[in-house]
């Protein structure tokens, strides 16, 4: 492609743009929850595994948090086992928790691990039994009673599904000081050594409090959050997110992720970041770029802005 004065011009106002952010954010550690199309589309992927690989570069710290739940139910499809929710919660019994394994500890992870290497970046994979990194405890649901004489709700069991009981930094702390990329699969471990499938939305936002993360970034396959116009809204803080909750702008199926998103920012994480991850390289112009490709949530007060 021959470069034009105008495309000059355009990549020098961007690099140039994006010298206040790597100077603020160098040394910084980003958490980053990398699933949806982002995980399937090959130019996706590759421009993907480059901006970790950038961030790494300029000195920012990327710790990559990934899902895999449509690879885990085409294998369990190709194995003739039927795939079950409840409550958005795949129901994981031993047979389909060793896939589980199979698929984000083994399949997935070195996918990514791969790219990443092959993009210039030194990743290593990880689950969240390594060097148990991720302490688990069984996540019990309950379902709602409707008869008002019932006093005890009735407790649903979806089988190896867990939630964060503890985070344990050192084998991480220890990765990202030698230079490493840290690329992790939401799997965690119980006190009695059994194995349990986590949301990895909830792995990224604790995992970004406990490492006192500069930003957690969810890519999902949406624009952001959006007013009930269709208008991406951004520059948001914990009040105003809040007030869209009650109001029905913020439902069904963004709730948990924007959740995850608030407990991050009340928790210490300087902001959370919910990005479209059907943009190419939609990482780094978040972090980057004056305008962002997201919503940005952050605890305190301010002027509507993609960055703190």
């Amino acid at each position: 492609m021959t470069l034009t004065a105008d495309r000059a011009m355009n990549i020098a106002r961007v690099l140039t743009e994006s010298l206040p952010y790597i100077r603020r954010f160098a040394g910084k550690t980003v958490v980053i929850k990398y699933g949806g199309n982002a995980m399937v589309d090959d130019d996706l992927k590759n421009g993907f595994s480059r901006d970790v690989v950038l961030m790494k570069l300029v000195g920012i710290n990327p710790v990559v948090v990934h899902g895999g739940g449509p690879q885990i139910g085409r294998l369990l499809e190709r194995i003739g086992k039927q795939s079950e929710f409840v409550q958005g919660m795949r129901v994981t019994d031993k047979e389909t928790m060793d896939v589980v394994e199979m698929v984000l500890g083994g399949q997935v992870n070195k996918e990514i691990v791969n790219l990443i290497n092959r993009h210039g970046g030194r990743a290593v994979g990880l689950t969240g039994k390594d060097g148990a990194l991720i302490y688990a405890e069984k996540l019990r649901l309950t379902r709602d009673q409707e008869d008002p004489t019932v006093n005890v709700p009735e407790i649903i069991d979806i089988g190896h599904v867990g939630k964060v009981k503890q985070i344990n930094t050192r084998i991480v702390d220890m990765l990202v000081q030698s230079d490493f990329i840290p690329v992790i699969a939401p799997i965690g471990v119980g006190e009695d050594g059994q194995s349990y499938n986590i949301n990895a939305d909830l792995v990224a936002g604790k995992l970004a409090e406990t490492l006192r993360a500069e930003k957690l970034i969810l890519l999902t396959n949406t624009a952001g959050l959006l007013d009930k116009e269709g208008k991406l809204l951004t520059g948001l803080d914990a009040a105003q997110v809040q007030s869209l909750i009650a109001d029905g702008t913020i439902s069904g199926g963004m709730l948990p992720k924007v959740q995850c998103a608030l407990e991050a920012v009340d928790r210490g994480v300087k902001s959370a970041h919910i990005i479209d991850g059907r943009v190419e390289h939609a990482v780094i112009l978040e972090l980057f770029t004056d305008e962002g490709v997201g919503t940005l949530i952050r605890q305190g007060g301010g002027p509507q802005s993609c960055h703190p």
